[in-house]
């Protein structure tokens, strides 16, 4: 190894530091972020905060979503501009109705900029990759903008949104728009370039139809980005609305076979719309278009938008219409949504454009009440028989009676948590909790809100009036409001006099050891959560993967052979089991959900319950002394009290 030459002057300031100079000698050194930029190719603008002032001009916008072969969305883009200098576009970041950062920025390719025939370099800023800075010459009044969005082939981390018989054109995805504006103050011309033949469904307003390029008429881009289109060679347009025409069911289909829903079905939606009419007795919609994919090639989605929204079901939702039953909450939920989280919504959300964070204090109102509203007009309307409606809060009350993730954290930190990653999933979910549960266990909060105020009313008043007054005022308009905690409380307190922020917040904060699920509403509901170990049809509905569930008995379930979902503090938790492991034999013969079935119910009368089990190259054998057999949940009538559940789940007159 050569030997390192020292200077005269190396050594006299080696000798003069000593020993603590040469300890310091690994310290990294901090720089300031100003003289980095320095070594910039061109000094970074600050990206400019959005400003309520009308953007200059109007940006013309055409999709072409004709290759569907190489699943390209193509993108150009006109956006004029006031003059030379700096200029920011911005590729959306906070996506409506995905209250976290779940812009698609990886999948923005090709970025090209022109102004009079001359390219114009672009510098994505170095802190804010969702964010291109452009300096603008002299004589330049407009720029043309060219990308291209590459959508995926499957669903492993973005969804499907191209196949050869649908496309769902997510505006937010592919678009760039100026920075230093409120959304609702920049206007856009939109068009797209469909596949021939095809047609579409939007809650945007066509302006033009020539061949296969249509034109929709000028919008703000708030507007634009809450409008999607589903786009399919198989369509169909259903007028669902019972006192006009203002609310279209749009079906697509990877084959044509699957629009068929007959008139007995479509009559259910029908209901659907009266029964939030009466719920709500406003609408702040001009129209409402569900946007409804009947796809197993299509990546799946339920997306609430203001006017329409983004929903995905099997291709025989309508054809094997008996095992859809589980699904059919769906549109009735993203409806719902048109009243709580689009007209009114949480006010941390109501944010200046897509680029400004949002926060997400109250998503058990936005999603969480959603989720009660969805259930119950499912039920209203007939698309939930109650016993399916039953078996649906069954499962909801056993998971969170089950859970024991709130010993550590409350139910507010899944709100806030969700901006860490939108739907992650993870291990041992029971434990750590998930962002469902501003969804499914908020919706327990809310049932226990609305049986008080029944039962304190003596029936006179319930949830139902909290509905009409907080989200049914100034009919017919659709101008976001925003709300907070406080007026949630007094709204409340407006329909029935209560300590409702600290009802609201006893069950939000709960956590602890003695931290249990909101079940109180079940109960003064007239309704007991219990097990059975024989799930009824309405049960097996709701549940389609009930024969391979254990999670009520040994603590986990089975996805094919592989041993998933191990439910924290259970049986199998207990026996070191973790992810990862699979199940090969059930007392000594090959294993199988069937198999592991059958050993359960006999382990009730002492038969044993061995488990060989498989990970990676190693084997073990795992013995259970478990003997309360399967486990399904059920809710059981509480004979002699009100019914009042029942009340709840029956259709209003009026």
């Amino acid at each position: 190894m050569p030997r390192t030459r020292l200077t005269a002057a190396c050594l006299v300031l080696l000798t003069a530091a000593a020993a603590p100079a040469m300890a310091q000698t690994s310290t990294p050194v901090v720089v300031d972020a100003r003289d980095a930029a320095l070594a910039l190719p061109r000094a970074q603008p600050a990206i400019p905060a959005p400003q309520d002032r009308p953007y200059p001009g109007v940006i013309q916008y055409r999709a072409d979503i004709t290759d569907l072969d190489r699943r390209i969305i193509r993108v150009r883009q006109t956006i004029p501009v006031a003059g030379p200098g700096p200029l920011t576009l911005l590729y959306p970041k906070y996506l409506p109705g995905n209250h976290a950062a779940t812009g698609p920025i990886q999948l923005l390719s090709g970025v090209t900029v022109t102004a009079n025939g001359q390219r114009l370099e672009w510098l994505r800023d170095t802190l804010d990759p969702y964010a291109f800075h452009l300096d603008i010459p002299a004589g330049v009044t407009e720029i043309e903008v060219q990308f291209q969005q590459l959508t995926q082939p499957d669903s492993s981390n973005w969804r499907v949104l191209m196949t050869q018989d649908m496309v769902n054109l997510q505006w937010e995805k592919a678009i760039l728009y100026p920075a230093g504006y409120y959304s609702r103050q920049i206007q856009v011309a939109p068009s797209i370039v469909l596949p021939a033949g095809w047609k579409y469904g939007t809650a945007l307003t066509t302006e033009a139809r020539d061949g296969d390029v249509a034109a929709f008429e000028t919008t703000d881009l708030y507007t634009l980005i809450d409008s999607p289109i589903f786009a399919g060679a198989h369509y169909r347009r259903i007028d669902i609305d019972p006192v006009g025409d203002r609310v279209h069911l749009n079906l697509l289909a990877d084959e044509e076979k699957g629009l068929a829903a007959t008139d007995d079905q479509l009559k259910l939606y029908e209901n659907m719309v009266l029964q939030a009419d009466r719920l709500f007795g406003a609408r702040h919609f001009d129209n409402y278009e569900f946007l409804f994919a009947l796809t197993d090639q299509m990546g799946g989605i339920g997306l609430e938008h203001h006017r329409s929204s983004e929903n995905t079901g099997k291709p025989e939702f309508f054809t094997d219409w008996s095992k859809s039953a589980g699904d059919r909450g769906l549109l009735p939920h993203e409806y719902a949504h048109s009243w709580n989280g689009k007209f009114m919504r949480p006010a941390d959300e109501l944010t200046a454009n897509h680029n400004v964070p949002t926060q997400n204090t109250l998503l058990w109102v936005y999603e969480g009440q959603t989720e009660y509203w969805g259930d119950v007009l499912a039920a209203r309307a007939g698309l939930h028989s109650k016993e399916v409606a039953l078996a649906t809060l069954a499962n909801v009350a056993a998971f969170y009676d089950n859970q024991p993730g709130r010993q550590w954290r409350a139910l507010q930190d899944t709100n806030n948590h969700n901006l860490l990653g939108y739907r992650v999933p993870g291990q041992f979910p029971s434990w750590m909790r998930g962002t469902g549960d501003y969804y499914r266990e908020s919706l327990l909060i809310w049932l226990d809100a609305d049986t008080l105020i029944r039962a304190e009313t003596d029936g006179r008043k319930s949830l139902d009036d909290f509905a009409k007054a907080f989200f049914g005022h100034d009919d017919c308009s659709w101008t976001p409001q925003g709300y907070t905690f406080d007026q949630v409380a007094a709204a409340l307190n407006a329909v029935h006099p209560h300590d409702w922020a600290d009802f609201l917040r006893e069950r939000l904060d709960a956590v602890g050891p003695d931290a249990r699920a909101p079940l109180a509403g079940l109960e003064r509901g007239g309704w007991r959560l219990t097990y059975t170990d024989k799930p009824s049809d309405a049960e097996k509905a709701v549940s389609t993967g009930w024969a391979n569930d254990f999670q009520y008995s040994l603590g986990f379930t089975l996805s094919g052979d592989k041993i998933a979902n191990v439910r924290w503090g259970g049986p199998a938790f207990e026996q070191g089991i973790g992810a990862g492991w699979s199940l090969t034999a059930v007392n000594g013969k090959a294993g199988s959900a069937e198999a592991l079935r059958d050993a359960v119910t006999a382990a009730k009368d002492g038969s044993p319950l061995e488990l060989l089990i498989k990970s990676g190259d190693r084997f073990r054998t795992v013995a259970f002394d478990y003997r309360d057999g399967l486990r399904y949940p059920r809710l059981e009538r509480i004979q002699g009290t009100p019914d009042r559940l029942s009340d709840i789940l029956a259709p209003r007159r009026r």
